[in-house]
């Protein structure tokens, strides 16, 4: 069984504990991080109001290289929080994109939800959203926090 587990900074506990204890312990995994490079351009560029002045990066690292720095420490964690073997994939650029690109081949895609816990539609954001009805394998989501109990679902009012 190939497993991909993608990772998202705030779910990403959740996500390898879940996926630890669900998936086979022979299974071939990758643990996936994505950076979204739209971030990235929107942190460095200049912005109107610079009336032809030339922009100038600040000294120091750039965002890109704090982003790539940031992806592996999370991956580092992430794996060694797994506890077992697994290969560790940084990827940048659209997100959704990334994703679907590196599921491609595997058995069962693993993400969790992420934002506040709740039962509806709302609480899986929209790249998870994309990914769960574009993936072509299973998709298991998990919950990020403790899921709610039914009584703070809202019905709809022909299911009261």
């Amino acid at each position: 069984m190939r497993a991909l587990i993608w990772i998202t900074e705030p779910s990403w506990r959740a996500c390898i504990d879940r996926a630890r204890e669900l998936l086979p312990a022979g299974a071939e995994v990758t643990i996936l991080h994505v950076a979204a490079t739209d971030v990235e351009a929107l942190a460095e560029h200049p912005g109107p109001g610079r009336l032809g002045r030339h922009h100038r990066p600040p000294p120091g690292p750039s965002v890109r290289e704090i982003s790539d720095a940031e992806a592996q420490s999370l991956l580092g964690e992430a794996a060694q929080r797994f506890g077992r073997p697994a290969q560790t994939v940084a990827r940048r650029g659209r997100v959704e994109r990334e994703v679907l690109q590196a599921s491609a081949g595997a058995d069962v895609l693993v993400l969790a939800r992420d934002g506040e816990p709740r039962r509806e539609p709302k609480s899986v954001g929209r790249f998870q959203r994309f990914v769960i009805d574009h993936a072509g394998c299973a998709v298991v989501v998990v919950w990020s926090q403790d899921p709610p109990g039914l009584d703070a679902m809202r019905w709809p009012p022909h299911l009261r």
